[in-house]
């Protein structure tokens, strides 16, 4: 914690350093206006009357029956943990002062115990009854809905507990609660009352929490959409007329910052970049069609933002694992606000500048990322991994080489480090150390820079990608690495690992194989298949066998989903030595094996 705050302090602007201070007062202040039992906010008298003028955005997605039976019967569990330990944990800070709890006293991940108050199991309730037109057993699942909503506001009275913690998690609730007094309506007059007055709350607090400068990111899109929400239906208020205000203003400064000028997210993480989609859609929607705010530039960039994230889907519709990933959703799982969908016209090679991405489409199927972005986003890089040069391939929708995912970000630091780490990754670790220096679980220092170095045909048929970072420069006898990655014959890969600089080093290559996959040895190469799916890959000697190694089986991890973790096969080479004299070329044969002559010739052109 001291080490958090000591780095946080080195980054911070003196006007930052105010905004924090008077942060900290307020909520000093407040702190002592509720253990002297006086009550903080004055909520205005409610009323519906904002509230129906309202046009709610259009969602899509489609809740099955076998959902809301699940939900019906307490299930599932958020993120994969012990609900009796959730419940315990929950209950052990409920009466607290959220300011006083402190995170790492909390006997469970906080993400997890944060998923389940977002309410979201309601929303899919709520939609599941809105998308019916005659449902026989709707009685059941509105009384449902109505119990867990009072429940809930009754067990986590206004700043008490763990979840009002994070106002990011405040600003997803609201909208839950918007959904469930447009669409439910068995809810009596003090009841919907009560709900009336959660949002005014959540509305003020977030206003008073919002995260600003070096703390800028997806937090402060779901606090900012919060108070749409919230301003909305208090806009007759001078209060809730600035929450819409300052809301959308916020929503409309951060669009160009934290979606790139070629669609790619800032963060990189491509799961939080399709969580700040649709923070953006719901958004954009809700406030054009209620005529609530200019939305000047919103199209344009959220579609460019769609056509990113669609040509990193494969032909399973899978997404790699780029960065951190916490498995949350703006709305709820499956449902997503109205989109407007990119054409499948995609290009064999297609780099993204901006972002820092390159994605290769064979003719048989697979799909090749290649990493040559930066960490993510300054000033502490929160959600980027170090995985410069890093590559994921997968085959007919089928992941093979694989990004490793998350697994969790508290409770488990060693673990942390490790999913974050560059070992993890499809690239080369240089004495065993991250390409960046892990400060916290989320806090990077010393950031390595990455450049596409060349993108250009060579040989006819072939193409050659080039890229470069220097992290590990910041070495007392520095080292750069520099990748190339040759697409041959419109369904081949030839990758190439040359370093240059000074001192003796140990030089590391790693291929993550997914779970799923069997392996075979045929000598030095190694035959990867999954279901009818198979490829092959091995070393290339470019100049002696000694040189270049061999890759050897070893077992690392990989987290499929937030909370698990699973054991998977990877495959490594080893060697030490002086920069100049250390290579490594990786042949990968997305059917059989190219004939040896021809991976001769192609060695060449790299």
């Amino acid at each position: 914690m001291i080490r958090f705050f000591a780095v946080r302090l080195k980054n911070a602007t003196p006007e930052e350093l105010l905004y924090r201070a008077r942060l900290f007062w307020g909520e000093k202040r407040i702190r002592w206006l509720i253990i002297n039992g006086r009550n903080p906010v004055q909520v205005p008298a409610a009323t519906d009357a904002e509230l129906r003028r309202l046009q709610a955005p259009v969602l899509i997605g489609r809740v099955e029956n076998t959902t809301i039976q699940a939900l019906l019967d307490g299930f599932p569990v958020p993120h994969n943990s012990d609900v009796t330990l959730l419940e315990k944990s929950e209950k052990a800070v409920r009466r607290q002062f959220c300011g006083d709890i402190r995170q790492e006293k909390v006997d469970i991940d906080i993400r997890s115990l944060w998923e389940s108050a977002r309410l979201q199991n309601l929303t899919l309730a709520l939609l599941w009854l809105h998308q019916k037109e005659s449902v026989p057993d709707a009685s059941c699942v509105k009384k449902y809905i109505r119990s867990s909503l009072l429940n809930w506001l009754d067990n986590n009275p206004f700043l008490h507990g763990p979840h009002y913690f994070s106002a990011m998690e405040c600003g997803l609730r609201i909208s839950v609660f918007y959904y469930a007094l447009t669409f439910l309506d068995n809810f009596s007059i003090a009841e919907r009352s009560t709900i009336h007055e959660a949002i005014y709350q959540h509305g003020w607090w977030i206003e008073r929490r919002i995260s600003l400068y070096s703390s800028l990111g997806n937090h402060t899109l779901c606090e900012a959409l919060g108070l749409v929400f919230a301003g909305a239906i208090y806009r007759e208020t001078t209060e809730g007329r600035g929450w819409l205000e300052r809301g959308s203003t916020l929503l409309s400064q951060q669009l160009e910052h934290q979606i790139l000028p070629d669609g790619g997210p800032v963060e990189q993480s491509l799961n939080y970049h399709r969580f700040v989609l649709d923070l953006y859609w719901l958004a954009f929607d809700f406030l054009q069609n209620n005529g609530l705010g200019e939305c000047v530039g919103f199209r344009l960039r959220l579609t460019k933002g769609e056509e990113f994230l669609a040509a990193f889907r494969d032909d399973g519709g899978n997404v790699a694992s780029i960065g951190d990933s916490d498995d949350g959703h703006a709305i709820a799982p499956g449902m997503a606000p109205q989109r407007i969908l990119p054409e499948k016209n995609f290009e064999p090679v297609r780099t993204f500048v901006d972002s820092g991405y390159t994605v290769i489409r064979t003719g048989n199927g697979a799909l090749l990322t290649f990493d040559h972005g930066p960490l993510g986003m300054p000033p502490f890089y929160c959600h980027g991994h170090a995985d410069a040069l890093a590559i994921t391939l997968s085959l007919n929708g089928l992941q093979m080489l694989v990004d490793p995912g998350t697994y969790r970000y508290n409770g488990e630091p060693e673990f942390r480090r490790y999913f974050k780490g560059t070992r993890a990754h499809n690239t080369v670790t240089i004495d065993a150390l991250d390409q960046a220096v892990q400060e916290t679980g989320f806090i990077w220092s010393r950031p390595y820079r990455a450049f596409l170095c060349g993108s250009r045909s060579v040989g006819g048929s072939a193409h050659l990608l080039e890229a470069t970072h220097d992290g590990y420069e910041r070495f007392r006898q520095p080292v750069r690495h520099t990748r190339s990655v040759l697409f041959f014959d419109n369904k081949h890969f030839l990758v190439r690992d040359t370093f240059s600089g000074s001192g003796i080093h140990l030089f590391e290559l790693n291929y993550q194989l997914h779970p799923a996959v069997t392996i075979e040895s045929y000598g030095t190469w190694w035959k990867i298949s999954q279901g009818e799916s198979s490829m092959v890959i091995g070393l290339i000697a470019r100049y002696l066998p000694e040189i270049c190694g061999k890759l050897t089986r070893h077992t690392g991890w990989y987290s499929p989903a937030y909370g698990i973790k699973n054991k998977n096969t990877l495959l490594r080479s080893e060697q030490r030595g002086r920069p100049e004299d250390v290579t490594f070329v990786t042949a990968i044969c997305t059917d059989t094996m190219v004939d040896p002559r021809r991976i001769s010739e192609l060695v060449r052109l790299i």
